[in-house]
């Protein structure tokens, strides 16, 4: 387990994308073949110009005709939460007289099934920017060996197929393993970047598959909640979190024919009061206007008054609930006109609150 997080603020390390840590290791297996150079480190250039060094885990011949070897580094993610944090990556380069960079899928590295992604579907799943990034690496240093063949790249990731599982690969046709991801070769500590481009890729991959009507869901319960409803299947639900402007955004560009929005009550609270970003350290459940939308929808002053001396917003609903005050239903009107006032108009929008239990308690339709 990593660490826990100190008491004494202290600044948040960045860290190294696979798409970073594919380059490096690709680069040291092919110097190694073309220079005899072992190195324990190797420098990169990232896409906006820094240069960056990593530590080798290794750094091998793999062949006896000495035309592979392979390189692997520790994916450090900084102080970022992220799944691939502390994983081996490596990468298996060969030498081949074809000229150009061919890519494949190694152990624990996934390939694009669905339509939808950047890639085709039977590509490994290494990102484009990554491919890049490589590529520009590897054809650099072929011109300084003065090497006219090409190279054969195989990325994989240690344990990557179980990692996989925790990440939203299986559901947009990712399988076998993780994707190698990058735009600018470094993790902000809490930027969630790939969180929120798998969002804008489940999104990407349902239309590309026919899929018009999606519904955007906090976690389980809501997902489970729209299951049960609508009968969706996997490719049309999409895991936001708490990012729903991230989906609401994205639709601008990629729009659907109907959108459903499902969360907890708190949550969509915070979607209505007009906030896009619904994790609690960004915004906060607001019980005093909770107040004033129950006083809308006829709350008494004793109510309101319970309403802003609540514990937590689930409290507050079950108080408008035992006077006969649909706060649930108010407060998915609210989220409802947010929502609609982001996507273009021809998309269809709903939203659904559930209860910690997972029962929907209010609803705009």
């Amino acid at each position: 387990m990593r660490d826990e997080t100190p008491e004494t603020p202290a600044p948040l390390r960045s860290g190294y994308t696979t798409g970073s840590c594919a380059t490096v290791t690709s680069l040291a297996a092919a110097r190694l073949l073309l220079t005899g150079d072992a190195s324990e480190r190797a420098e990169i250039v990232l896409p906006k110009g820094q240069h960056v060094t990593m530590k080798l885990e290794f750094c091998r011949v793999i062949s006896d005709t000495r035309n592979a070897a392979e390189a692997g580094v520790i994916k450090d993610a900084g102080d970022d939460p992220d799944v691939t944090h502390g994983a081996l990556v490596f990468a298996r380069v060969q030498l081949s007289a074809d000229a150009g960079v061919r890519f494949h899928a190694g152990p624990g590295v996934g390939t694009v099934t669905r339509a939808g992604l950047a890639l085709a579907i039977g590509e490994p799943a290494i990102n484009p920017v990554p491919r890049k990034m490589m590529t520009e690496h590897l054809e650099r240093l072929a011109a300084l060996s003065n090497y006219a063949g090409g190279f054969d790249v195989t990325i994989g990731v240690e344990d990557g197929e179980a990692l996989a599982l925790k990440t939203m690969n299986p559901r947009l046709g990712i399988v076998g393993g993780l994707s190698i991801l990058g735009t600018t070769g470094i993790v902000r500590p809490f930027s969630c970047s790939a969180y929120i481009a798998s969002i804008h890729q489940g999104i990407d991959v349902a239309r590309a598959n026919g899929v018009r009507h999606i519904a955007a869901c906090t976690g389980n319960q809501s997902e489970d909640a729209m299951r049960a409803l609508y009968g969706m299947p996997d490719i049309a639900l999409i895991e936001m979190g708490d990012f729903a402007g991230a989906v609401l955004k994205h639709l601008r560009r990629a729009p659907v024919d109907k959108l459903s929005l499902c969360g907890g009550f708190g949550k969509l609270s915070k979607l209505a009061a007009g906030h896009m970003d619904l994790h609690s350290r960004n915004s906060s459940i607001d019980l005093p206007l909770l107040a004033v939308w129950a006083a809308d929808a006829g709350a008494s002053n004793a109510l309101q008054s319970a309403i802003r001396a609540a514990n937590t917003s689930q409290e507050a609903l079950k108080l408008a609930r035992g006077e006969g005050i649909q706060l649930g239903d108010v407060v998915c009107a609210r989220a409802r006109d947010v929502a609609r006032d982001v996507v273009p108009h021809g998309v269809v929008v709903e939203t659904f609150a559930i209860d910690r239990q997972g029962v929907i308690v209010g609803r705009a339709t």
